[in-house]
């Protein structure tokens, strides 16, 4: 009698197609949980999603809202995405987001004059989001590199640390008129948006996108010929795969530590600065839905690839736009959990394959 048995066997290597196919079919499980979990909420899962589409996608109004969603999105994924390869996990990107906002406020309402021109103002301001983003990724690193403190915890805990500081700020010295917001910034700090050149284009009156999204694309385009054309991006990954090898190579495993995590905090203060420039146009409490967070589901769902990441945040920016009037509220907050859930659980059948044997009995 021939009998089958089964085993797992390790896959060596996983196709691009096997990727793509993994992933659509994580996303499309994800919603159909989703859509269980809507059911039972009394609302028709159906309409819901064909909202989510219409709203966030279908008119130019619709896209360019969720532009402005993708945005610091995109940024943030793109910092997470450049620690992961390293296998260092950055979990604070949205507490580097905040510091980043402050830094770039700052600059706005008290460092630099307000009749500062409008280029050297905005630099500025991107320089000095940026900068503080990295030196808040780079406390994580310079605890992981050298005292072997797990980073993990620190960048999630500094995350409250930096939502806290904010508050400090924009409720106490900050603040205009004792509101939880700093006052307006001048002309100059504001990044220039579709609706600012109406007068010449009138179809676009009304329309949000910013010039945010021209950088993130840029940093989209910088990272990808960091990692795959550079020394730092070889470096990283080789440390990234195989760290023994990598220090057996040479590689100064601290150094590349703090450098990458500050990188990627810089981009996530970057996300900080487009948005409270091209978006809020000022500081305030709780600006962020957690942009920080929503970046680490993209990097994850774009396999850490940056024009992959590109359309993934564009997607969960559809999501943002489309899902604000489904009630109950937090359907997209949901949706986005479910869909981490789902990608990181079946991870597994990326890495394992199921072989089938037939064996013969022995008498």
């Amino acid at each position: 009698m021939v009998m089958l048995k089964w085993h797992l066997e390790p896959r060596l290597d996983t196709t691009t197609r096997q990727r793509w196919i993994h992933t659509i079919a994580s996303v499309a499980a994800a919603l159909l949980v989703g859509a269980i979990l809507l059911a039972g909420a009394g609302v028709d899962p159906l309409e819901a999603y064909v909202h989510i589409i219409r709203t966030g996608l279908l008119s130019g109004y619709a896209v360019s809202d969720t532009i402005v969603k993708a945005t610091p999105i995109l940024l943030c994924a793109l910092g997470a995405s450049v620690a992961f390869r390293m296998k260092l996990w950055n979990i604070g990107g949205e507490g580097q987001l905040l510091l980043g906002a402050w830094a770039a406020a700052g600059v706005a309402l008290h460092w630099l004059p307000p009749t500062t021109p409008s280029l050297f103002m905005l630099l500025t301001m991107m320089l000095a989001g940026a900068l503080a983003g990295a030196v808040t990724c780079a406390i994580a690193g310079v605890l992981r590199a050298w005292l072997h403190v797990n980073e993990i915890i620190t960048t999630l805990m500094l995350n409250y640390v930096a939502s806290l500081w904010v508050s400090y700020f924009v409720f106490g010295p900050w603040s205009d008129r004792g509101f939880p917001l700093t006052p307006s910034f001048p002309k100059g700090a504001t990044l220039p948006r579709l609706t600012d050149i109406a007068a010449s284009w009138p179809a676009l009156g009304g329309m949000t996108a910013h010039a945010g999204a021209i950088l993130a694309l840029v940093a989209s385009g910088v990272v990808s010929h960091a990692l795959a054309r550079t020394r730092w991006g070889f470096e990283i990954r080789v440390l990234g795969q195989n760290p023994t090898v990598g220090r057996l190579s040479g590689m100064n495993h601290a150094r590349l530590t703090l450098t990458t995590m500050a990188v990627s905090g810089a981009l996530c203060g970057l996300a900080g600065m487009t948005e409270v420039s091209g978006v809020v146009h000022r500081l305030q409490d709780r600006f962020s839905p957690g942009f920080g967070f929503m970046g680490i589901i993209v990097a994850w769902l774009g396999k850490l690839e940056p024009w992959r990441m590109v359309v993934v945040a564009f997607l969960f920016g559809v999501l943002l736009v489309g899902g604000k009037e489904i009630q109950p509220g937090g359907v997209p907050q949901m949706l986005q959990g479910l869909i981490l859930f789902v990608i990181v659980g079946s991870q597994f059948w990326l890495r394992f394959k199921i072989r089938v044997a037939r064996t013969e009995p022995t008498s």
